[in-house]
């Protein structure tokens, strides 16, 4: 690193606002934690590399790499590992670091890293409105544990968060279209005032391991959480495909071979239960606790997209 930016790394290290960010991150991470395994849900290790991960349903660098003859890519989220794993496992969650090479035009949202953790959830024979419900309690949940024990961060970043009532609103993607037009998920986090759902996702929209609806053609029981006040995306979800022929023809219509996501196919033709889940990003969230203007605020050694990182 050139001298400015070593300068500039100390700054951040030595910022209040730093500090303060992280004690909320640990009340966020610990309260998280603690209200799932109350609920019976088990915590499984994140799995960093694997030889099949999320493709997503838009472009990133490759992370792929050779290791003694296999394949592999660096994770970019554990959606294959955990539903295989709540077959046995019933209710999991895991604390997942996902590495997504994004374009650089990402670093003008504020709210995308290259690097990042989830906390990744699933539970066996759930359905999307469970994972809403569940979502919707941890969420009030972790705003009512931040504003009780880090009363006096929130005090010195003038932060004042409003409690969410629930159940949150809920749109359907396309009613949303029609009214604001492409842009319509970061307009409606701006004029929202509390969190509020993005449910019915066309299918084209989503990647080919969220269930179509079988009493709605062509739409997901997928659900999005956005954050009010400009924030933006807080959580994806919702119901997994699961018997074989299903996921097999949606994989060909993402123009995507079976091939690339090798053992998930393997496992999936010997049958599958349903399963629904979804994934909170922790930088976001406690962005969004915060009030900070950008992400990159909450974490000592962020990865901006575009930008060079330590």
């Amino acid at each position: 690193m050139k001298e400015g930016q070593v300068d500039g790394l100390i700054d951040s290290l030595e910022s209040e606002q730093l500090k303060f960010a992280l004690r909320i991150n640990g009340t966020v991470r610990s309260f998280l934690s603690g209200i799932l395994i109350e609920k019976g849900f088990l915590e499984i290790p994140p799995v960093l590399f694997s030889t099949a991960t999320d493709p997503l349903n838009h472009p990133v660098f490759d992370t792929s790499f050779e290791y003694y003859g296999t394949r592999y890519s660096i994770t970019k989220s554990m959606i294959f590992h955990k539903q295989i794993a709540v077959q046995y496992l019933n209710k999991i969650f895991t604390f997942s670091p996902n590495v997504r090479l994004e374009a650089a035009d990402k670093a003008l949202t504020g709210r995308h890293l290259s690097e990042f953790t989830q906390i990744d959830i699933e539970q066996l024979y759930a359905t999307r409105d469970d994972m809403i419900n569940l979502a919707e309690e941890l969420i009030v949940g972790v705003i009512e544990e931040v504003k009780r024990k880090n009363h006096d961060e929130l005090f010195s970043l003038a932060r004042d968060i409003r409690t969410p009532s629930t159940p949150f609103f809920q749109i359907d993607y396309e009613e949303a279209f029609k009214l604001y037009g492409k842009d319509f998920e970061s307009h409606l986090s701006r004029i929202m005032a509390e969190p509020f759902w993005i449910v019915n996702i066309p299918l084209e929209e989503r990647e080919f391991y969220d269930r179509e609806d079988p009493e709605k053609e062509g739409y997901l029981l997928d659900m999005d959480l956005i954050y009010p006040e400009g924030y933006g995306e807080a959580s994806s979800g919702g119901e997994r495909e699961y018997e074989i022929d299903r996921i097999l023809k949606r994989v060909k219509i993402k123009n995507q071979e079976p091939e690339q996501f090798g053992w998930f196919v393997d496992v999936a033709r010997k049958g599958l239960a349903p399963s629904a889940g979804f994934g909170i990003g922790i930088e976001r969230l406690v962005r969004y606790l915060c009030g900070f203007n950008r992400i990159e605020a909450v974490t000592p050694f962020p990865k901006i997209p575009g930008r060079r990182s330590i």
